[in-house]
């Protein structure tokens, strides 16, 4: 199992357009092979920003670099970066190698 988490930490004056962004896309993930979860998660607000996080749970690394790969992620990705910068910064990556999974 391996997770892929992005951060971002939004402008306060951003966040509901950042949220709706987010909340409004077309969701291609359920078509990929290997996909089994994902999370649209906030965190804490500071003065500076709000953050925010994408949280993707895969079958393997090897499913999410599959993923990386696909058209869904290219269709996915395809206006990043595009519109009035909501975010401080770009967002910052996280992998991680699931060692241990308990569930209920």
């Amino acid at each position: 199992m391996y997770i892929a988490m992005n951060r971002f930490k939004v402008h306060p004056d951003h966040e509901e357009a950042f949220k709706k962004r987010w909340l409004d896309r077309e969701v291609l993930l359920k078509t990929v092979h290997g996909f089994q979860s994902f999370q649209f998660l906030q965190g804490p607000r500071y003065e500076e920003y709000v953050l925010y996080a994408s949280h993707t749970v895969w079958e393997s690394y090897e499913a999410f670099i599959g993923w990386t790969k696909s058209e869904q992620f290219r269709a996915a990705h395809a206006n990043a970066g595009e519109g009035k910068p909501l975010t401080v910064g770009p967002p910052i990556f996280e992998g991680f190698q699931v060692l241990q999974n308990i569930t209920n």
